[in-house]
């Protein structure tokens, strides 16, 4: 896969796991990995520009007796999500053309 279309789905992977929750690293990569590779070195530095472009907050909580790192989506966030669905519906259209071989 493009790795430029690749980076843009996992953002919105990782912001539509935090529509249903706050969460943390370890949790967000078990929740994609079913639907897209993800390793820790990929998702954290998505998550800290999500966290500059505030798509995403932190907080921090104990667990363990370790301070974990919780993310959570923001409006801007929920934003996205709907920028790339808006988007995805005019990809699935160009796909359906190149699927038909060009013919209407």
């Amino acid at each position: 896969m493009d790795t430029q279309l690749k980076k843009g789905l996992l953002d919105v992977c990782v912001l539509s796991v935090l529509r249903r929750e706050e969460s943390y690293g370890y949790k967000i990569i078990s929740d994609i990995a079913p639907y897209i590779e993800i390793s820790e070195s990929t998702l954290y530095p998505i998550l800290k520009r999500l966290e500059a472009t505030g798509a995403v907050t932190t907080r921090s909580k104990e667990h363990g007796g370790r301070l974990r790192k919780y993310y959570m989506i923001t409006d801007k966030g929920k934003q996205k999500i709907r920028e790339f669905i808006e988007d995805i519906k005019e990809f699935d259209k160009i796909y359906q053309f190149i699927l038909s071989g060009g013919r209407k």
